[in-house]
C-alpha cells in the first residue's frame, strides 16, 4: 500500500530556542501570532509512527531603532541589524492533499497495531486498546461515511485483518459459534467479504481447516455466509442471514458443495437472530473500518 505522508520511527529532535531566536522580544510576540502554526507530530516514542508536517528555516531580519549618545531623539534615527532565525513553514497544501497524507500514515499506524494479531484471535486487551485507538484516529480525520453518496466504495472483495470479536476466542465472535484451539480441531483461515451492490448479496466467506484422526490429512473447506443486505442510515448497514454453503477445498475439491439448511425463525435461540446491523465508520478504495451491534472493530482492505 503506498504511503503518501511522511512516517518515520523516531522521536521529532528539538529545535534550540536560540537558533528560532526566541529570545529576542520580537520574536517572542511572532510565535504567538496565528499564522505560524506549530509543529505537528503524531508520537514522541520511538517506536510509533510520526506524522510530520514539512516546514523550512528562514533567515528574517529585524531593524530596531537606536537612540544617540546624547539622550537627544534624532530625527533620522541610526538602525541597527538584528538577524535572528525562526521557524517559517511553507504555504499549506491544499486541504485535501494534508488530509490524504494524514490518512495514508495513519493507515499505516493501524497495520502496524494488528500485525501480528492473528486477525485478533492472539490480542490480548493492551492489543484491543491500541488496535481501537488507531482506529479512531483515522475515523475522525476521514469524518463522516455517507453510503448514500459512496455506496459503490463498498463493491468488491474485502480481506478480513482484523477483529476484536475474535479476542473471545470463538469463530463467532461476540455472537455464539464454535471455539479455536483444544477443545474442537478448528484451524481458521483467511476470511472475506464479498459485497455486490447491485444484487444486495453480502457474503461471509471463511477458510476452515478441521483436523481429523492420524494418520489422515486435515480437511480444509471454505463455508460462505450467505446474506442480503439494506442500507438503514447514512452509514449503518444491516444484514439478513439466508444460507451456509460449504465447499471442501485442496486434496478433496472435486466433492459437490454442501448447503446448510436455514434454522427456521421460530426454532432460532434469542441471541441468534439470523440478522445483524454494523456501522462503516471509514471507507475508502481500499480501507474499510466497520463497528457491529455489539461493539465488534473489524478492519478491511481490499482483495
Amino acid at each position: 500500500m503506498p504511503v503518501l505522508g511522511s512516517c518515520v520511527s523516531s522521536s521529532p529532535s528539538r529545535l534550540s530556542r536560540h537558533k528560532q531566536g526566541l529570545e529576542h522580544p520580537v520574536m517572542a510576540s511572532l510565535t504567538s501570532l496565528p499564522h505560524l502554526p506549530p509543529f505537528v507530530s503524531h508520537s514522541s516514542s520511538s517506536s510509533s509512527i510520526t506524522c510530520l508536517s514539512p516546514s523550512k528555516i528562514q533567515r528574517v531580519t529585524i531593524m530596531s531603532p537606536r537612540r544617540p549618545l546624547s539622550g537627544k531623539r534624532s530625527v533620522a534615527p541610526i538602525s541597527a541589524v538584528d538577524e535572528v532565525s525562526v521557524v517559517d513553514p511553507p504555504p499549506p497544501p491544499p486541504f485535501s492533499e494534508d488530509k490524504s497524507e494524514l490518512i495514508a500514515c495513519l493507515k499505516l499506524k493501524l497495520l502496524s497495531a494488528v500485525s501480528g494479531l492473528n486477525r485478533g484471535l492472539a490480542a490480548n486487551e493492551d492489543d484491543l486498546q491500541k488496535a481501537d485507538a488507531a482506529a479512531k484516529e483515522i475515523e475522525d480525520v476521514g469524518g463522516l461515511v455517507d453510503l448514500s453518496v459512496d455506496l459503490d466504495k463498498l463493491q468488491g472483495r474485502w480481506k478480513l485483518i482484523y477483529s476484536s470479536a475474535f479476542s473471545s476466542r470463538t469463530l463467532g465472535g461476540s455472537r455464539p459459534g464454535p471455539p479455536t484451539g483444544r477443545l474442537l480441531p478448528i484451524t481458521l483461515g483467511q476470511v472475506f467479504q464479498r459485497i455486490d451492490i447491485l444484487s444486495k448479496d453480502f457474503d461471509n466467506i471463511v477458510e476452515l481447516q478441521i483436523g481429523t484422526p492420524w494418520p489422515l490429512p486435515p480437511v480444509e473447506v471454505t463455508a460462505t455466509l450467505a446474506h442480503k443486505f439494506e442500507l438503514i442510515g447514512s452509514a449503518k448497514i444491516k444484514i439478513k442471514f439466508e444460507k451456509t454453503t460449504v465447499k471442501t477445498t485442496g486434496n478433496l475439491s472435486q466433492l459437490p458443495p454442501l448447503e446448510l439448511p436455514r434454522i427456521p425463525d421460530n426454532l432460532r435461540p434469542p441471541s441468534n437472530t439470523g440478522s445483524g446491523e454494523f456501522e462503516v465508520t471509514y471507507l475508502d478504495a481500499d480501507t474499510r473500518i466497520t463497528r457491529g451491534d455489539r461493539g465488534e472493530l473489524r478492519v478491511f482492505v481490499i482483495s
